[in-house]
């Protein structure tokens, strides 16, 4: 079992989530690792996602909740969760997703007993209703940074990594989109990651969803994500953005796994 006494701080941007975040806060709180603190950062949501989280907060002293003054999307809000995180690992969990009970201890016992600082793990799909689709995605064993560059294998709900190893990173706030994605082509410059191969969370396939988008305008927020992050020339920047989709699709192919009952 983990020592107790390590923190881990769980990232949660919430946006109009006011159908599905109580089930994501209540799938944080029915953790057997209790020693987490959860920051939830509102997007200006115009339903009663706020609300709800705020009853959260003052009926638990773990969670946090914050509010952006305007509406500035996902990435803005989750680095305004890790810039007030106190925990010594770090997690992160859309509010509209939910995890298995045993995830961060599952997680967290992975990390420290391999000496792990960055690690993840399978996750399922469910659709708006909670029902599973009987899809797993999973990914490759360790992923490299040469391979993190090809294509992000890593569901950011499935993600862990030590806080330590955050330090001195710095994403643009040019990068508006996949600000998840640069993080994890910053951390794996410090550190592998690794695959517990464990299906330990649901992404919620939600229309309109926090990471819904257009497949053209993820192609193209991957060209500026290229060229302001590490300094690419377009040029180079296109044919990065052209090697992710040929890799999204391979990594479609060999990691996504229909399940049968």
């Amino acid at each position: 079992m983990v020592m107790n006494d390590l923190k881990i701080s769980i990232v949660m941007p919430s946006f109009n989530s006011s159908r599905f975040i109580h089930k994501s806060i209540e799938s944080v709180i029915s953790q057997t690792y209790k020693n987490w603190e959860l920051l939830i950062v509102d997007d200006c949501s115009t339903d009663d996602t706020y609300d709800i989280a705020k009853e959260y907060e003052r009926n638990d002293n773990r969670i946090k909740v914050f509010r952006n003054d305007t509406n500035r999307g996902a990435a803005f809000s989750r680095n305004i969760a890790i810039k007030n995180s106190s925990g010594d690992y770090i997690a992160f969990l859309d509010s509209d997703d939910k995890w298995h009970e045993s995830k961060l201890e599952k997680q967290i016992n992975f990390m420290l007993d391999n000496n792990y600082v960055f690690s993840y793990t399978n996750y399922s799909l469910m659709n708006e209703l909670e029902q599973n689709l009987n899809i797993t995605v999973s990914g490759p064993k360790k992923v490299t940074h040469k391979m993190m560059l090809r294509a992000c294998y890593l569901g950011c709900l499935t993600v862990m990594f030590k806080k330590n190893i955050y330090s001195n990173l710095e994403i643009p706030d040019t990068i508006q989109k996949r600000n998840d994605y640069a993080l994890w082509i910053l951390i794996s410059q410090k550190a592998d990651c690794y695959l517990l191969n464990e299906n330990l969370s649901n992404y919620r396939k939600v229309i309109g969803g926090i990471s819904s988008g257009k497949k053209t305008k993820l192609f193209r927020h991957h060209v500026v994500l290229f060229k302001e992050l590490l300094h690419y020339n377009l040029i180079f920047a296109y044919y990065r953005a052209c090697v992710n989709v040929l890799f999204y699709f391979l990594r479609k192919l060999k990691y996504t796994r229909k399940e049968h009952n």
